[in-house]
């Protein structure tokens, strides 16, 4: 059994004071950094996704640029390129990333499997050639990013736990919907102190 953890767009923008804040995302970012400190040897592999939007265009319809975003398919700009907004949130430690992921590059994208590292290896191809089987989730927010990347690891084939207190959502009502969606797709759902 070979386990990786998944971070999930713990960026500047999704956290609090960003462009789409998301409530209790510098926490998940501090609480990430301290399991990966207390369990050193937990995962073979981390994975860590950031959207990565390309400056200067709507991103494929992504961002709302000529009318108001409707927050499900359009969105104001954010996490651009090399923007303060698209960086890791300072609360996350990154040390232990084996891949940084960047994904949506020019398009919409919500799961980390649509971004690729820098040299081009996609995240498909990156747990099969390393043996992964058993995949954590933590990060932003639980409601789009973490739903999207946890159903398609599980479509991948992967064991997935999603560790509910590094999770954090948009909204009450959708993160409700994405939990039972994550649940009957076989899910399982954690604390973080299962991890050792």
């Amino acid at each position: 059994m070979t386990r990786a953890l998944f971070i999930i767009d713990v960026q500047n923008d999704f956290t609090e004071g960003g462009t789409l804040a998301v409530d209790g995302g510098a926490a998940v970012a501090a609480g990430v950094s301290a399991l990966l400190a207390q369990h050193p040897l937990a995962y073979k592999y981390v994975f860590a996704s950031r959207d990565w939007h390309d400056i200067g265009n709507d991103n494929g319809g992504h961002f709302a640029r000529d009318a108001a975003p409707d927050y499900v398919t359009t969105w104001p700009v954010h996490c651009v390129a090399g923007t303060a907004g698209a960086e890791y949130h300072k609360a996350l430690t990154t040390d232990a990333v084996t891949f940084h992921i960047r994904k949506g590059q020019g398009e919409p994208a919500y799961s980390i499997f649509e971004g690729t590292t820098e040299a081009g290896e996609t995240v498909g191809a990156l747990l099969s050639e390393h043996g992964v089987t058993e995949i954590d989730v933590v990060g932003l927010a639980t409601d789009y990013c973490v739903r999207a990347s946890t159903l398609n690891a599980l479509e991948h084939g992967q064991h997935v736990r999603v560790l509910t207190d590094l999770v954090a959502g948009v909204a009450a009502e959708s993160t409700a919907a994405a939990l039972a969606e994550m649940a009957h797709a076989g899910a399982v759902f954690a604390a973080s102190d299962v991890v050792e």
